[in-house]
């Protein structure tokens, strides 16, 4: 498509096409439907680089991919001549394509495939060439084998080891490792040449090593090859003079060192100037290493110049000057200087910065109409000056068949009034001796009408004030001619706010909500006319309207970020918060929920900003505020005193951060040695802008400060304490504080006191002097001297009498100022009489007012505290009998007369004293008065429920108040309907008198009517509170049932009782009790869906009553109650060992004695070959199903003696008729246990089976049973 400037509206249209022609070359589009319908030369897309170096053991792919119409065709030639493929079975190409693949892995060489080649594409409009492709095979040859002696060098000389690698294509990197593969660290002594020797400005004994190797990576093949280890001796002063000892006589033949400190040598390059040659746009590396004692120091710099920036780099120690795209401005003389405290050394690189050929103006494609003019320019630069060399379709172009409308000019080549036939591809070729470029440039005559390549009805959505495109890429041969019309205008958009495009976009720069609409592009050229249509909508902007503000919050605070958004309705906005223009840690502490960023738990890592972005599929907005993390300060540092003073010093400090919040104070802190070491205590506060503060001290204290900073979120950890500062001795300041005088018995006086702490002491040797006098009738005061102690103790005092006291401080250095003097009192006693003429007044039922004469002031004997009134209830006028005697005591403090007792139970009998009561107790009581209450209204009943609904009557249950507080006269039940809106009807009043009444059933009420009823006692005095219930009549009759107890099953302490209804729409309970006992009954929720119940817990032997109650807000319903009994406890069976017996034990011994005999006698019986009688009746009765043993097991054959006479377990033996040995699990055990045959009818034991050989003894001891006959027996064998 062209491409280029753009122009107005009203620039000519003959000076666009004029620059289209001449300066831009019109490719063809790569659209699929175009590109099948127009011819195009062929043009070359990919291909192999100009200097291809190949793994030899691998195959080699020569690349060369090119487009055109017809699909080109491929060829190749080498080393300039023909490549015939079809000769070499190894090289084949890829279809459609000119891509060479040569097979090398199946056994080709890759040597015999290195040489020049270049590929052509061609077809019926033209031909392409590829750039020459030089192919050479890389090679890492190996060291030549050589003897490297040991070098032996002097301490301090200068030491180069020579790498020398092969040559190898492309040049290895070399490295010098140790043998251990490590590489050495280099630095300004130490260093790599650019040749891949090592160079040691001076060495030092630390060099000394035999494994010093070079090595060679050649990274083309993947391989390291590795120079034989060289080794360096070090030669210190003592090891010259021992190398030369037996020819100097012990002389030594050096001085202080082997080689002495010395001005820098520039040992490379080793000539006193050089030159270097350098290629544009290349790498150039200058290089200095400097001999030298001490070690030099490498400095560059340009004469005449500065050294270019941003592209000269000083690596290698500053040993090599490294520039890199180098271009001519970069050539000139450099000079590198080496430099130590002894002197300088220099030397000058002179550096020729020559160029392969490069582009000035490349030749771009053509494509004309026929009858059009172009211009094909090919302009290369170059150091020499490239030549340039036209090509026409392979051929140079003066062998190329002529054209009339062709007159090349030196870099340029003219065409006037092409035709079809001008269609070809030009080759320019610029080269010089450092290289070549070559460029494919077609000119492609077409004839084709205009077609439109953007699709139609392209619907173009923008922001407003936002700049918009509108796509008309077109193609057509001549080019057309394009213009844009808006909507059912006539007439060619023009004017300042459009900018038209030579590729026939159109650019609205500002666009505006009234230039929404339909456009549309019109391409025209004198083969034809289309058009296309473009729909823009301008929408409006993203607007944040209420951005994020600035945070500060405390650590562990929340902080909340808020962005409020207004937004075009068409349009979608998406919400991101960002922290630091990065996204938001992944964490539960930050909570993103849309237009609201909570950060909970806020720690100083969250400090930062925060930005809100709203992105839309258009535009996008943003917001940034700042999150400052409160904490609290830094503690202070570097604490130092100044200005010392016998009581005062100075502090100064330098104050931490702040952390965001400024520091209102600083609280400084001592800690001293001597009386309570280790802890610290707050000496004074400055302000928060103060770094210093003047101290006032105590004397005879080893002060040592700290300082801590506050602020507004809190205190900073202390700072690191100051030195240590000791204050002189001194006599006291202060004499102590709190001094007072109580008795804790009539006959002493307790003076006590707040000692002064230990930095009040102000010297050693802190003692008291008490002094106490009375105040009344003594003038001289009485004084003793104690240590530092805090109370004094004086006795034979008259009871309650007030003394004069003070205490006085003293040291070592003298004493405190006088101090003031205090009351104290001596020890009180218990006060002597009683209050008289005590009276009570009933208020009301709870309340009566006790009135009684105070005693005389002088029978208090010590401070009056107040009196306490003592009373009790005796009983109630209602029930006669014993009341409770708990006393009560109300307290009334000071001089008083009178008293209230609330609280008191009305119609009761209550007895009452008063006595005084002073510190040290209370004096004797009054005599008893009696108090009655009089009568008052009731609680409430105790509880209301409502039972056996009917389709026109309920019962109503309650039961007497608790607190009838009078003698009952009986209840007032009121009633009334609520309809289905929650409306009261009117209210029924119903008077129960109270003799014994505790139910009441309503009748002819209203069926399915739910009522509100209201009941409360009275008494003569008045109503008392009442409950309230709700119910509901029945709706039929069917709905009465009750539940049914069906069954009850009992045992020693559970039953379960199972029963049968109809609902589960209420709540069920089991009540039970014992039957006739006045305990409490125990009531149980249960399930709805239940109809059984496990009790548990019952006591054996008892007869308990139970009964079933569903409830719902209508009532309750209550089964039949039902009797039962549990069982009595199961008496434990008395149950006796046999095994412990000693009848058993005689028995078991007896048998086992009969066996050990039988044994015996069988076995003597078989040793003399005769017969025994289980032997005789075997063979009398042989089973066949029964097998004898082998006779080298030592075992007999078996015996059955059952009906059917089948063998015994495990008495079955092998197909064969033998047993083999360890082969039979058969044992007196497997008889001995249950089975049948065991024993005779007499509890005879079958001795049969005593010749059955032994088994191990475990066999006979892993019963779990009771011991028994047969056990005991199998223990024996």
């Amino acid at each position: 498509m062209p491409g280029g400037k753009t122009h107005r509206a009203c620039r000519s249209t003959s000076v666009l096409l004029l620059l289209i022609h001449l300066g831009t070359a019109l490719d063809v589009p790569l659209d699929s439907k175009i590109l099948d319908e127009l011819p195009q030369p062929p043009t070359i897309t990919h291909q192999s680089p100009k200097d291809y170096i190949i793994d030899p053991r691998d195959n080699i792919l020569i690349q060369c991919e090119a487009k055109g119409k017809p699909a080109p065709r491929f060829s190749w030639t080498r080393n300039g001549t023909h490549f015939n493929l079809d000769k070499d079975p190894r090289v084949t190409m890829k279809p459609n394509s000119g891509t060479l693949h040569i097979n090398i892995v199946g056994g080709g060489k890759a040597e015999t495939y290195e040489g020049e080649y270049q590929c052509t594409a061609m077809n019926d409009r033209g031909t392409a060439l590829s750039n020459k492709i030089v192919i050479r095979q890389s090679r890492s040859p190996m060291w030549a084998k050589e003897k490297i002696d040991v070098i032996e060098v002097r301490e301090g000389a200068s030491l180069v080891l020579p790498c020398n690698p092969p040559s190898g294509l492309p040049p290895p990197i070399i490295f010098w490792m140790d043998n251990l593969m490590q590489r050495f660290a280099q630095n300004e002594r130490v260093s790599q040449g650019l040749n891949g020797d090592l160079y040691f400005s001076n060495v030092q004994p630390e060099d000394t090593r035999g494994d010093y190797i070079c090595y060679a990576r050649f990274n083309h093949t993947q391989t390291i090859q590795q120079k034989q280890p060289i080794s360096v001796k070090v030669l210190t002063l003592d090891a010259i003079n021992e190398t030369y000892a037996g020819y100097s006589n012990g002389t030594e033949l050096y001085g202080d060192s082997p080689v002495g400190e010395r001005r820098p040598i520039i040992i490379s390059p080793k000539e006193a100037s050089s030159s270097k040659t350098v290629l544009r746009g290349e790498v150039l590396y200058l290089e200095c290493i400097a001999d030298g004692l001490p070690t030099p120091i490498i400095h560059w710099t340009k004469e005449g110049g500065e050294l270019p920036s941003h592209r000269a780099l000083e690596i290698n120690f500053k040993k090599t000057l490294k520039i890199i795209d180098v271009s001519e401005s970069d050539a000139g003389k450099y000079r590198c200087m080496a430099k130590n405290y002894l002197g300088s050394s220099t030397h000058v690189i002179s550096v020729t910065v020559k160029a392969a050929p490069y582009w000035i103006s490349e030749p771009k494609n053509l494509i004309l109409a026929p009858g059009e003019d172009g211009t094909l320019i090919c302009r290369a630069n170059g150091n020499p000056k490239p030549t340039v060399q036209w090509l026409v379709n392979g051929f140079p172009i003066e062998n190329a068949p002529s054209d009339i409308s062709r007159e090349p000019m030196d870099d340029t080549i003219h065409f006037t009034k092409v035709q079809v036939s001008s269609s070809a591809v030009y080759q320019c070729n610029a080269s010089n001796e450092h290289g070549y470029l070559l460029a494919n440039a077609f000119v492609n005559v077409l004839a084709e009408p205009p077609r439109m390549l953007t699709p139609a009805d392209q619907v173009y959505p923008v922001i407003a004030n936002k700049a918009v495109f509108l796509d008309c890429a077109y193609f057509g041969s001549p080019i057309p001619q394009v213009q844009w019309f808006k909507d059912d205008q006539g007439s060619v958009l023009h004017g300042d706010s459009y900018v038209f495009h030579e590729n026939g976009t159109l650019e609205i720069s500002f666009s505006q909500k009234n230039d929404s609409g339909t456009y549309t592009c019109i391409a025209t050229n004198s083969l034809g006319v289309v058009q296309n249509k473009a729909f823009l909508q301008v929408k409006d902007p993203t607007t944040i309207l209420k951005q994020p503000l600035y945070q500060s919050v405390q650590t562990m605070g929340t902080a909340v970020f808020e962005c409020k958004v207004k937004h075009d309705p068409s349009l979608s906005p998406t919400i991101i918060w960002l922290k630091n223009n990065e996204e938001l840690p992944d964490d539960e502490r930050h909570q993103a929920s849309g237009y609201v960023l909570t950060i909970l738990n806020v720690s100083e890592e969250d400090q930062g900003s925060y930005t809100c972005v709203v992105n839309t599929t258009l535009d996008s907005n943003s917001a940034t505020a700042d999150l400052a993390v409160l904490d609290s300060p830094d503690p202070p540092s570097d604490l130092e005193l100044t200005n010392p003073q016998d009581r005062s010093v100075q502090l100064s400090w330098i104050p931490g951060d702040d952390n965001n919040s400024p520091i209102t104070k600083f609280s400084i802190e001592y800690e001293e040695d001597q009386y309570e070491p280790g802890l610290w205590h707050h000496l004074t506060d400055v302000g928060g802008k103060h770094t210093t503060a003047h101290l006032k001290l105590s004397p005879f204290v080893n002060y040592k400060f700290r300082v801590i900073a506050v602020n507004r979120v809190g205190r900073s950890d202390p700072s690191y304490p100051s030195e240590r500062y000791f204050t002189q001795p001194a006599a006291p300041d202060e004499n102590p504080i709190g001094v007072q005088g109580m008795g804790t018995e009539p006959n002493n006086l307790v003076i006590t006191w707040k000692p002064l702490k230990g930095v009040q002491s102000n010297g050693p040797g802190l003692t008291y002097k008490v002094s106490w006098r009375q105040k009344v009738g003594d003038d001289e005061w009485t004084s003793v001297m104690v240590a530092n102690v805090s109370k004094y103790i004086v006795s034979g005092t008259s009871e309650f009498s007030p003394y004069e006291l003070k205490v006085q401080s003293f040291n070592s250095l003298g004493a405190a100022s006088e101090p003031d003097v205090v009351i104290g009192y001596s020890g009180e006693d218990l006060p002597m009489l009683a209050p008289s003429n005590v009276t009570v007044h009933v208020i009301n039922s709870t309340l009566a007012k006790v009135h009684w004469n105070p005693v005389p002031p002088k029978s208090v004997r010590g401070f009056l505290k107040g009196y306490n009134i003592y009373y009790w209830k005796q009983g109630s006028l209602i029930r006669r009998g014993k009341g409770h005697t708990e006393v009560k005591i109300l307290n009334f403090l000071g001089d008083k007369n009178h008293g209230m007792l609330p609280g008191l139970e009305p119609f009761s009998v209550y007895k009452l004293n008063v006595r005084v009561l002073n510190g040290k107790g209370e004096g004797p009581a009054s005599e008893d008065v009696v108090l009655k209450t009089p009568e008052g209204v009731p609680s409430s009943p105790e509880f209301l429920k409502i039972t056996s609904p009917t389709l026109n009557s309920l019962t109503l249950q309650w039961a007497p108040p608790l607190h009838p507080n009078g003698i009952l006269k009986g209840y007032t039940l009121k009633y009334q309907p609520i309809n289905s809106t929650h409306e009261l009807g009117p209210l029924v009043e119903i008077t129960i008198p109270a003799e014994n009444e505790t139910s009441w059933t309503l009748k002819n009420l209203n069926y399915s009517t739910r009522y509100k009823f209201y009941l409360n006692a009275f008494t003569s005095v008045g109503a008392g509170s009442k409950l309230t219930e709700e119910a509901i009549t029945v709706l039929d009759e069917v709905m009465v049932l009750r539940p049914v107890i069906t069954n009850i099953t009992s045992a020693a302490t559970h039953a379960n009782i199972s029963w049968e209804f109809d609902r589960t729409d209420m709540h069920f309970y089991v009540e039970y009790e014992i039957a006739d006992s006045k305990e409490p009954v125990d009531k149980m929720q249960i399930n709805a869906s239940q109809t059984s119940f496990v009790l548990k817990g019952l006591l054996p032997a008892t007869v308990y009553r139970v009964r079933v109650i569903a409830e719902n807000q209508a009532g309750e319903w209550r089964s039949k109650d039902e009797r039962f009994e549990t069982r009595p406890p199961a008496m434990a069976s008395r149950q006796v060992d046999i095994a412990t017996q000693g009848w058993f034990i005689g028995l078991m011994c007896a048998i086992a004695l009969l066996i050990l005999i039988l044994l015996i006698v069988c076995f003597i019986k078989r040793n003399k070959g005769g017969k025994y009688p289980v032997k005789e009746k075997e063979d009398a009765h042989a089973d066949p199903e029964i097998q004898p043993m082998k006779e080298d097991d030592g075992a007999f054959g078996e015996y059955s003696d059952t009906e059917d006479h089948k063998p015994l377990k495990g008495s079955r033996t092998p197909s064969d008729g033998t047993v083999k040995k360890g082969v039979s699990d058969d044992s007196l055990v497997d008889y001995g246990e249950g089975g049948e045959g065991q024993f005779n009818e007499d509890g005879s034991f079958i001795g049969q089976y005593s010749g059955k050989k032994e088994k191990e003894a475990v066999e006979g001891n892993e019963s779990s049973e009771a011991p028994s006959p047969v056990n005991a027996m199998n223990s024996f064998v």
